[in-house]
């Protein structure tokens, strides 16, 4: 496929560049800033303008695409003000999705975030481990957008059903180069504010790929984690400190993950192949 990839500078959208081109496609990179060169150009979201202008034609790099891929947005929550996090993330979600339905691009996938369960959980998770069958929960501002742009995903699906959508919400994204610092088993509240979890970048890139390919007409969300925690210390410990009284659903394994990965696996043939465990 010709994708559009948004966010091709972050430290997921470069992963997902590489690995979909060592699969074949042809990948073409949008962001605020990067070096200027074949395959890229940089594109202000927030401006409607020049989106629709870059996913149309830019010189000859391209005319037009067959998939986008959305992962441009001010990352996380307290990196910039909430006003400023809001009004950037979600005019950057709008202008993309509006424009690529104009111009007839009808396989998107793109970021979500696994802050819409709940996190940081000061509020307890409902249940243990967590998935997509509970409704968003946002906490946050940033979780607030993330939850507004799948909502606006969910009705530019019914206005055209033959769009495809799909929502990856992704843990925190982690590369090899962050593994010195695994596991945090010195305190379990460190990190138990996303029930101790985490995403390889190329894990994160093969969810990607997987939506592309496989993700039919309409919209679905799929939390993207790796298949372990952060921790060596078993899993039962740890809800058992830092989560008493919360329901447990199954067997909790030893160190699998808590933010349940089994819709990605049945759906969109979702396998982690990445650990910190593997020190690379």
């Amino acid at each position: 496929m010709r994708i559009a990839l948004t966010g091709s500078s972050g430290k997921l959208g470069t992963v997902v560049a590489r690995e979909l081109r060592a699969a074949g496609h042809d990948v073409f990179g949008l962001d605020v800033r990067g070096e200027r060169g074949p395959g890229f150009v940089q594109v202000d979201l927030t401006d409607y303008g020049q989106v629709v202008d870059a996913l149309t034609a830019v010189n000859d790099q391209h005319d037009g695409f067959d998939a986008l891929v959305h992962l441009a947005a001010i990352p996380a929550p307290g990196i910039r003000s909430d006003i400023a996090t809001f009004h950037n993330n979600m005019a950057s979600t709008f202008n993309v999705f509006w424009a690529a339905t104009r111009l007839g691009i009808r396989r998107i996938v793109y970021a979500s975030s696994e802050t819409v369960l709940g996190l940081p959980f000061d509020v307890p998770p409902p249940y243990i481990p967590v998935d997509e069958e509970y409704a968003p929960r946002p906490e946050s501002v940033y979780s607030l957008v993330k939850t507004l742009e799948e909502r606006l995903a969910v009705e530019l699906v019914q206005w055209n059903p033959e769009l495809s959508i799909t929502a990856l919400r992704f843990s925190n994204v982690m590369v090899p180069e962050d593994y010195a610092d695994f596991p945090f088993d010195d305190d379990a509240r460190a990190r138990k504010w996303n029930l101790w979890g985490y995403i390889d970048a190329r894990d994160g890139a093969q969810a990607v790929q997987r939506a592309l390919e496989t993700a039919p007409a309409g919209f679905d969300a799929f939390i993207i984690a790796a298949a372990d925690t952060v921790m060596t210390r078993p899993n039962a410990e740890l809800v058992a400190e830092v989560f008493p009284g919360v329901a447990t659903h199954g067997d909790l394994g030893e160190n699998t993950t808590l933010l349940s990965i089994d819709k990605a696996r049945r759906l969109l043939g979702y396998e982690p192949e990445h650990s910190w465990r593997d020190g690379r």
